[in-house]
């Protein structure tokens, strides 16, 4: 299994290298070169396994032999040992043909921390080949940074950087961050929006000699490895409601689209999926593409649900790639129209686009409604992330079973829940003591010099 950049001028490398280097040298993102589709037997045997033995047949054909079969076992078991599921992702459901998937069980409490235990699991087994060190930068609209966080603290040979939007995240999502006492991990509050974070993280990797000068590695979803894992779960919530004999759909809130293009590799590798629905909060830039064929920011408004605050969606760059017949050459072109704001999308990948997804808004009045809503109705407490993806569901309902992603925990926005309900959510028993604990952060500059010396500075040699 081979990996090529999205904009077509880099160099193609196997799983490993891949999973190491996060964002190409050309500026694009890695993805497979093909595709694997299960056969019936394969899918056969995904019907009600454990979440673990559906992630180990899922990502398998992906791994081109980087792990064996029993050191990959090995690091999934490590990696969902300390969630606290034992089904790992429970279904409940939320009405006729409606179920609600929840993703916030790990560690962290959000829908980060399947693919970042893992990553984490497998980057440590990789680094320990080779003895190597590396620096990892992130950058974090909420969830992102306290996995990573959590997955790589404490680790002789990485050193964790993250980026988060100063004063744009949650208190709990903050001191996710900021609490951590290990020496290898540093949360840096940086001024601006979290386009404006990504931005300085891919400007690092686009520095070839600073890249190369600290070992640079990344763990947000411009990380082929972070996306692969997330694919597990649409099996294993498929397989859950009847697939492959029956259709399903998902709705996925999501601002920088990797969990939703997980769904769609889930769909290219044949789990039977009618519809596939991004949702989006009131910063709708990727319902009012996939609507218009315009994708154009307009800037970021701080909302009640800050990890979808993103204009600059990095993985729907992959999704453009597909359907613009994996021309690299036209994706670099769109993406140096975006930098001056924007791009239009050619016909033919827009009707492509439109073909595989749906898609819906929901803004802020509409989002506390539903909380309030569904905690009457059902005795379910949505976070204000999940509600968005439940709303836009309800306007979606079809034939097919629908599936939404709960992508957090309730109590990471016990302020949006509070407003909504009158319940302010507790903090599970494993993070009770969250807001007891100093917090360790660096305010940070939106400037890319003062970024790279600050991790020249702090980074174990």
């Amino acid at each position: 299994m081979q990996y090529i950049s999205t904009r077509g001028a880099a160099p193609v490398l196997g799983f490993g290298e891949a999973m190491m280097t996060g964002l190409a040298r050309d500026g694009g993102l890695y993805v497979p070169e093909t595709v694997p589709v299960l056969s019936k037997a394969e899918f056969a045997a995904l019907a009600g396994a454990p979440y673990e033995e559906v992630a180990f047949k899922v990502m398998r054909p992906y791994l081109g032999g980087f792990f064996t079969d029993d050191e990959f076992r090995g690091l999934i078991a490590k990696a969902y040992q300390g969630f606290h599921h034992a089904a790992r992702a429970p279904m409940v459901q939320l009405g006729a043909n409606h179920f609600l998937l929840e993703l916030f069980h790990g560690p962290t409490l959000a829908f980060k921390d399947f693919a970042m235990q893992l990553i984490g699991q497998m980057m440590q087994a990789a680094l320990a080949k080779t003895g190597e060190r590396i620096t990892i930068v992130g950058a974090t609209s909420g969830d992102t940074g306290s996995a990573a966080m959590e997955a790589f603290r404490g680790l002789a040979n990485v050193d964790v950087f993250i980026l988060f939007p100063h004063g744009r995240v949650s208190d709990v999502q903050r001191r996710q961050m900021t609490t951590p006492s290990e020496a290898n991990v540093h949360a840096l509050a940086m001024d601006g929006d979290f386009d404006d974070c990504q931005a300085q993280v891919k400007a690092m990797f686009n520095d070839f000699a600073f890249r190369d000068g600290v070992r640079l590695a990344g763990v947000n979803s411009i990380n082929w490895a972070r996306v692969l894992a997330q694919v597990v779960y649409y099996f294993y919530a498929g397989t859950a409601l009847g697939a492959p004999h029956r259709e399903v759909s998902f709705t996925v809130p999501t601002g920088n689209f990797g969990d939703i293009f997980a769904g769609y590799i889930a769909k290219r590798m044949g789990l039977p999926i009618d519809k596939l629905v991004i949702a989006t909060n009131q910063n709708d830039i990727l319902d009012r593409a996939l609507r218009s064929g315009d994708y154009r920011t307009n800037g970021v408004r701080p909302s009640i649900s800050p990890s979808m605050d993103i204009q600059v969606s990095s993985n729907f760059e992959r999704a453009l790639f597909d359907a613009y017949g994996r021309d690299g050459a036209a994706v670099a072109q769109l993406m140096g129209e975006l930098k001056a704001g924007g791009f239009r999308i050619s016909q033919g990948a827009i009707e492509s686009l439109r073909s595989t997804f749906a898609s819906g808004r929901c803004d802020e009045d509409e989002t506390l409604a539903v909380i309030a809503r569904h905690w009457k109705t059902t005795g379910e407490l949505l976070c204000p992330h999940s509600a968005v993806g439940v709303k836009v569901a309800e306007e979606h309902l079809g034939g097919a079973p629908m599936i939404t992603l709960a992508t957090a925990h309730p109590a990471k926005f016990p302020d949006a829940v509070q407003r909504a309900t009158g319940i302010r959510p507790g903090l599970p028993p494993h993070i009770a003591d969250l807001f007891d604990k100093p917090e360790r952060m660096s305010r940070v500059p939106n400037e890319l010099a003062a970024l790279q010396s600050l991790v020249r500075e702090r980074t174990r040699h």
